[in-house]
């Protein structure tokens, strides 16, 4: 079951609140969360769905305590690097999409490293969006492009010429965009690669997710009638 999905990007919301609704310290949520990522990323590969975009950790959740970004900066750095049994018996392809400005040299190393192992993998493709926001990601391709040999100042480049210069442009644009938690925005996500996602917003809290509702979601998307601007006939 896919209805069709290429690429479904999820934004991973309520960790927090689901550790603080149990009297739980907010690590304990991101804990969780990590589980529940994994135990949909198996889901998908089970759904035969291509690509997944996690946002795990945004340019303002610099934001937050020191204390709880150096507990999540640890968690995704020590998950990347002991999944990669699962990432070879998935046949798995890791990428990451996100600035690496600000990110500890370990996590920007067991991320390349991970990317660099399972460049070879060609089922599911999972992209880490980490220390990732839409609006940077935009201003970061405007710089590449602008020292690139395309770049005419002159002419205002082609889409297509311009998209190259995004983090991971082999990747297409999600179909779906699944915000969990009951919040109804995009928080900086994918912005340039969503003008024409279907969005899906579940009230669940992340750490509570299960396949049964990643195929609500799905089935909700088959559903709809996407036009792309155009008019059904």
């Amino acid at each position: 079951m896919n209805a069709g999905l290429q690429h479904i990007g999820i934004i991973m919301d309520g960790n927090g609140r689901w550790a603080n609704s149990r009297n739980l310290l907010r690590s304990a949520g991101h804990l969780e969360g990590l589980k529940t990522a994994k135990k949909i990323i198996q889901a998908f590969s089970d759904r035969n769905i291509p690509y997944i975009t996690l946002y795990a950790f945004s340019t303002e959740n610099w934001k937050r305590s020191g204390t709880e970004v150096s507990y999540l900066m640890n968690l995704i750095s020590k998950y990347i690097k002991k999944e990669y049994p699962f990432y070879n018996k998935n046949n798995i392809r890791i990428l990451h999409t996100g600035s690496q400005v600000n990110l500890p040299n370990t996590v920007l190393k067991n991320l390349q490293n991970a990317v660099n192992y399972t460049s070879g993998h060609t089922g599911l493709t999972v992209c880490l969006a980490v220390n990732y926001g839409g609006r940077d990601e935009i201003l970061r391709a405007i710089r590449n492009y602008s020292v690139s040999e395309s770049f005419n100042q002159n002419s205002p480049p082609e889409e297509i010429e311009f998209c190259k210069y995004f983090d991971n442009p082999g990747i297409p644009d999600p179909d779906l965009i699944i915000r969990t938690a009951g919040e109804k925005r995009l928080s900086n996500f994918l912005l340039w690669q969503s003008a024409y996602s279907e969005l899906f917003f579940s009230d669940k809290l992340w750490p509570d997710w299960s396949e049964n509702d990643l195929d609500n979601a799905i089935e909700e998307f088959s559903k709809r009638k996407r036009n792309f601007g155009g008019v059904q006939r």
